[in-house]
């Protein structure tokens, strides 16, 4: 834990605006916005978090205080109209020192912040606008976004340096790179898992929502057509995708050896499969670093991943990489016939996750960008009249 702030170190009044809120319970910005604001509030500052469910925990948790507001149960709607709200309370009621926006899709509220003299950093999280949920009016809004976003924000962060070469290639503007952090699991207790008729190394494990770009469906297939002796253990749902969660349904009826647990909210059994499984297999491919990859990670475990250059960053080019099913069937195949292999790529990744995914180094960056920018550090001026270049990002 970090010394209390000093004189010459005073404490800051921080929003937290464009998530679900805390405690976390949801994906990578809750966690981030849980990790990193306890952190912050253990140095000294203060933090003030926007959120959507009021729950049990009170005005106050872990030392951060909560304002819960509504939000329209709309999927197209929910995150704007939420920080809309949020976004009026900053500004007439809380006025902190400064202020961390989450989601390119909540930049049109940004020139309102600045307006009222609260610096703002813009989370842009990955490449949404390639995610197969949106349709094509969803896809040109987060396109516009990110743009409007670079043009109106004094600062804007990325979590991988791929995101950040996007950004510097498509508009030419600098980023802050900043990860997300790992859980580190040593131990976990697998009377759960067993209750589930799991063993401990027994089985390989996929957490995900079943959308087109987490490729799950991609990682059944080619796990029905090969010869695993170890059962696929399938964690997650897709509330948008009908016709897509049928298809991974249909194949995993088929194929005994296929578990589909649906979602666990269960954090304990969470940490337990990740932490038992042999290999964990990550579809994703369309964000920056993964919540879910670094939660892996930290469990100590092996991973076979989508061949994309976030996951090899993540990795450090670590484990088994995949692009269709026959890549998913031969490196299951691999790691089962060669379990010394799997485990010296699970302490490897294990060690990289305490090394360079630090929620206190996390957390250094955003204290260190909340004070630059609340002392009147900004790209708006270089950056406001960005425009998106019309060659497509090669990443």
């Amino acid at each position: 834990m970090r010394s209390p702030q000093s004189p010459s170190s005073p404490s800051l009044r921080i929003a937290l605006i464009g998530t679900r809120g805390i405690p976390a319970a949801y994906g990578g910005f809750e966690t981030a916005v849980e990790e990193v604001g306890r952190r912050l509030v253990e140095r000294g500052h203060r933090v003030l978090v926007y959120g959507r469910d009021a729950g049990t925990s009170g005005d106050e948790y872990l030392g951060m205080r909560r304002v819960t507001l509504p939000a329209v149960r709309q999927k197209a709607l929910e995150t704007l109209s939420h920080t809309a709200l949020s976004t009026a309370h900053a500004v007439t009621k809380a006025r902190p020192d400064a202020a961390f926006v989450f989601n390119a899709a909540n930049s049109p509220f940004l020139p309102v912040l600045r307006a009222r003299r609260i610096p703002v950093a813009l989370h842009m999280d990955g490449l949404e606008w390639r995610r197969s949920k949106w349709g094509g009016r969803g896809k040109a809004y987060y396109r516009w976004a990110e743009e409007f976003g670079v043009r109106t924000a004094d600062a804007i962060i990325a979590d991988a340096p791929g995101i950040s070469d996007y950004y510097r290639h498509q508009f030419d503007v600098p980023s802050e790179l900043i990860r997300y952090g790992a859980p580190l699991l040593d131990q976990a207790p697998a009377d759960g898992i067993r209750a589930l008729g799991l063993e401990p190394g027994g089985y390989h494990l996929v957490v995900a929502r079943f959308e087109p770009e987490n490729h799950v469906r991609e990682i059944v297939e080619g796990y029905a057509a090969s010869s695993a002796t170890k059962p696929l253990v399938v964690v997650g749902s897709a509330p948008y995708a009908a016709e897509y969660t049928a298809a991974i349904d249909a194949l995993a009826t088929a194929d005994e050896r296929i578990r589909l647990l649906g979602g666990v909210y269960d954090q304990d059994l969470l940490d337990a499969l990740y932490h038992h499984a042999f290999t964990y297999l990550h579809g994703h491919s369309v964000g920056g670093t993964n919540p879910s990859l670094l939660r892996a990670m930290g469990a100590g475990t092996a991973v076979i991943a989508f061949d994309v250059t976030f996951n090899r960053e993540v990795l450090d080019e670590q484990g088994w990489y995949f692009a269709d099913p026959a890549l998913v069937t031969s490196a299951l195949e691999a790691t089962e016939s060669d379990p010394h292999a799997v485990d010296a790529v699970a302490r490897t990744l294990r060690s990289r996750a305490a090394e360079a995914f630090s929620w206190n180094d996390v957390a250094d960056a955003y204290e260190q960008l909340a004070r630059r920018i609340a002392q009147g550090e900004s790209i708006h001026a270089s950056a406001r009249r960005s425009r998106r270049l019309a060659e497509e990002w090669p990443g």
